[in-house]
């Protein structure tokens, strides 16, 4: 067969159908309820999480002055996919449904709990379970929400989200967050050369900046 000639217009995929799913998904997701983070309750599934700031740390007040009447402004959007998903890219089922998004919520309070400067309590969370099939949309949501909703520990101050790199990757530089919030073990042993503080504060600042002018 002959070779085609090149048209770019046949390798694009447009699907209405796709977009109005991701817009539905994210009005489900700003519905749902509220909650302390942790939850109180332990509970199956996977999905797509947020965080919500409401404390009296100078460095977040303006997360605490928008979220004060209700929960618009999530300081960090993050998920917790199946096991083996990104070896078999698995769904989430009856039969294989785990605690991957309750332990990625109380994981991420013991990281705020041991954080300098921040209180556990000055935080709640929401989130949404994606089942089966349903399950592969979990990344697409995740990025839609950080699109939406730029939160600054996704966008402006990296690292809340990682986990301990293990014996042997300690060569590389502490996250922007350990920088500002030290007190995770495994991250002050990262003897990598990271950012200095002044450098992360101009960036949070400009990141709220922003923020409010689009308030």
């Amino acid at each position: 067969m002959k070779p085609q000639a090149f048209d770019r217009s046949k390798h694009v995929y447009k699907n209405d159908a796709f977009a109005e799913l991701v817009k539905d998904a994210v009005r489900f997701f700003n519905g749902t309820p509220i909650y302390s983070l942790p939850p109180s309750e332990s509970f199956l599934g996977t999905g797509v999480y947020a965080l919500y700031y409401t404390g009296n740390n100078p460095l977040y007040q303006r997360y605490a002055e928008l979220n004060r009447l209700s929960y618009n402004y999530p300081i960090y959007v993050g998920k917790a996919v199946p096991k083996g998903w990104r070896q078999a890219r698995s769904s989430d089922s009856e039969l294989t449904q785990s605690h991957e998004l309750n332990g990625r919520l109380r994981e991420h309070s013991r990281s705020i709990k041991v954080g300098a400067d921040i209180l556990l309590e000055d935080f709640m969370c929401r989130f949404v379970i994606f089942e089966a099939e349903s399950s592969d949309m979990i990344s697409t949501i995740e990025a839609a929400l950080i699109k939406l909703n730029r939160p600054l520990w996704n966008v402006a101050m990296d690292g809340f989200g990682n986990h301990d790199p293990g014996s042997g990757r300690y060569g590389q530089a502490k996250s922007d967050w350990d920088v500002i919030h030290e007190g995770r073990m495994w991250a002050n042993k990262c003897n990598g050369t990271h950012s200095e503080k002044n450098v992360i504060f101009a960036k949070i600042q400009a990141h709220l900046t922003s923020l409010g002018s689009s308030s």
